[in-house]
């Protein structure tokens, strides 16, 4: 767009400038969770992804293109002057979903143009629009898209430019809000009840199963140093992976009554449809112990026996708690949505500003050189003559001048720009 269109644009038209940013995204909210592993592309061999999103940025006219796709959501987020009707649609369901019915595949689909997009965008990475509000993992992976597309020459500066507000506005929303406060996975709540019992680093740790819940138990019990583990599991592959991650040892799940040297806490999570630990194995786990104990049981239905916790003196935490506990703090966390999106809005507000700010400096990188243009035609060819008849020193000071003006011209346009722009 011409520069002196643009500086003609009051800042209330800004909004009609951002139209060419385009959203179709699967997410949670339009499909079911079973269902958005379909729609993530994959490298199948015969042609990448990011090859497959190039083909279509270039059939389609399209400036710049991101995908993401996560276990929960998957975003195609581009730049284009096309309008984004059942036509388009169609085109792109036929293009990256060949094998799918195009009105079945698209009932799926979430569609933003223009503001919404980056609206929608904005929420995703402040987590607002995520199965578990407030989990951060969202902007990490949005910036790994990113950082993915622009290496493969997809994204383009519009693209870069909506990214670099969406990370500064989640930052924000992040820091400006309790929207990440109080954990609501049920593993981060269990550790968080282990750490509460300021268990030394050598604490003797049972862990019985290993899962996925365990796996990433083990993650966290890495990450605070604790090294003392042992893994029992019905299948000793397994057991060995988790115990070879802490340093600590794996058994088959059948000798469990055979474990020496008590524990100081027991976490226990297995596909067991009966208790684990019963009447008959925990006294042979304590090993005579009669110190306080923690349980952690991460299972459905419980694997320790009602039994075990009615009849022994330790601290029981199970999962129905922590889902209880997890509730209550996925409700406050919602509580701090409202003020989130007012965030937002600001967000959006700014980058109207900025997005015009940047089609001015797009529009004007033509000025400096024409400047010069026009300087040397006055001195070669309009004045030449005149120039002719002047002695060197006049005419190396005219040319300093010329020079001057040259310099400071070029900057003049820029500014009353901007200064157009904010006022």
């Amino acid at each position: 767009m011409p520069a002196d269109v643009i500086l003609r644009l009051p800042l209330s038209l800004a909004i009609y400038m951002v139209e060419g940013y385009k959203i179709i995204t699967v997410t949670h909210k339009s499909a079911d969770l079973k269902d958005i592993g379909s729609y993530v592309l994959p490298n199948d061999g015969e042609e990448s992804v990011h090859s497959r999103l190039r083909r279509f940025k270039n059939r389609m006219g399209i400036d710049g293109l991101m995908y993401l796709a996560t276990c929960n959501r998957v975003t195609y987020f581009f730049h284009s002057s096309s309008f984004l009707d059942q036509s388009f649609l169609n085109s792109f369901t036929r293009f990256f979903y060949p094998d799918s019915d195009t009105l079945t595949a698209s009932n799926n689909y979430l569609v933003f143009q223009g503001e919404p997009a980056l609206r929608h965008l904005f929420e995703v990475a402040s987590s607002v629009d995520s199965l578990v509000v407030g989990e951060r993992e969202i902007i990490r992976q949005l910036r790994e898209a990113y950082g993915v597309c622009r290496k493969e020459g997809l994204t383009g500066d519009k693209i870069r430019l909506a990214m670099d507000a969406t990370v500064r506005t989640a930052k924000q929303v992040y820091g400006g809000t309790r929207i990440g406060e109080k954990q609501v996975s049920v593993v981060s709540l269990a550790v968080k009840k282990l750490l509460d019992a300021q268990l030394p680093n050598d604490a003797r740790i049972l862990m019985v199963g290993a899962g996925q819940t365990n796996a990433l138990f083990t993650k966290f019990l890495v990450k605070y140093g604790y090294s003392n583990v042992s893994v029992y599991n019905r299948t000793l592959e397994k057991a060995q992976a988790l115990a070879d991650s802490l340093g600590g040892q794996a058994f088959p799940l059948s000798r469990l009554h055979e474990h020496q040297g008590g524990f100081d806490a027991l976490v226990v999570c297995t596909s067991s449809t009966g208790p684990v630990i019963n009447s008959e194995s925990y006294p042979l786990l304590l090993a005579g112990e009669t110190d306080s104990k923690i349980v952690l049981d991460l299972s459905i239905p419980n694997d320790v026996s009602v039994d075990v916790v009615a009849d022994y003196d330790f601290e029981y935490i199970d999962i129905e708690s922590l889902k209880a506990l997890a509730n209550e703090n996925l409700k406050f966390r919602s509580t701090q949505v409202h003020k989130a999106k007012a965030m937002v809005e600001l967000a959006l507000e700014e980058f109207r500003s900025l997005y015009l700010e940047r089609e001015v400096e797009v529009a004007m990188r033509a000025v400096p050189e024409q400047i010069k243009q026009v300087k040397s035609k006055a001195m070669n060819e309009v004045f030449r003559k005149e120039l002719d008849e002047l002695d060197e020193p006049t005419k190396e000071l005219l040319d300093r001048m010329m020079t001057y003006m040259e310099k400071k011209c070029i900057g003049i346009p820029m500014k009353a720009a901007k200064k157009a722009i904010l006022d």
